[in-house]
């Protein structure tokens, strides 16, 4: 049996993914969790064999908890499970340990599948985001301005270039305004930009936004 814990900040998509689980008799969702921060504490109380971890989480965000995750359990295999298109975090998850890398809008037909093979030791990504992330090495995608950006002022990038205000940005991952604002600097001065519309250009132009 593989005890999998599913983290996701709304219950009623942890109820969703708990209803795909039933459908094998081999995959027993075995706990939930709606913060990070009540994944780590649930995963250091108890035995599991896979996460289900949501990448767009309240406070500690999913790739903050994945982190934390291989150092107090480095064996442990995580799905990460994404609104967001395939490629526009998907290397940085995959660099930082994911074991698996879904759309939420794939996961009713690929999540049975992706369990069965992270449990195994495998890694589990669609044929389209393996093209991309080959696409991406050849085309020396470590040398694009947005690489030099940690994980939180990428993600910051990207609420912008969807044209979410600061106050926004700051009440979504429950930062202060102060905090946010400090982000958009470092940003812009990291990719040599100066306004908003100019990050939100480069991020429809890199595809790193809908």
């Amino acid at each position: 049996m593989i005890r999998v814990i599913i983290a996701d900040d709304h219950p009623l998509i942890r109820a969703g993914f708990k209803q795909i689980l039933a459908e094998d008799d081999r995959i027993l969702a075995a706990g939930e969790a709606g913060t990070g921060a009540e994944l780590l504490r649930k995963v250091k109380e108890a035995e599991y064999d896979v996460v289900l971890l949501d990448l767009s989480m309240p406070g500690m965000d999913g790739l903050d908890v994945l982190k934390q995750l291989k150092i107090d359990r480095p064996r442990l295999p995580v799905i990460i499970l994404t609104v967001h298109p395939e490629g526009h975090y998907a290397l940085r998850v995959l660099r930082a340990g994911a074991s698996g890398y879904l759309t939420k809008e794939s996961a009713p037909d690929k999540l049975l599948a992706a369990i069965h093979k992270v449990a195994r030791g495998g890694k589990y990504i669609s044929p389209a985001l393996a093209e991309q992330i080959a696409f991406a090495l050849d085309t020396d995608f470590q040398r694009l301005p947005h690489e030099s950006l940690s994980d939180r002022e990428y993600q910051v990038l990207g609420l912008i270039a969807s044209g979410k205000s600061v106050s926004q940005i700051g009440e979504e991952l429950a930062l202060s305004v102060k905090t946010i604002s400090t982000y958009r600097s470092r940003i812009l001065e990291k990719m040599g930009m100066k306004t908003n519309a100019e990050l939100t250009h480069y991020a429809v132009a890199n595809k790193l936004v809908d």
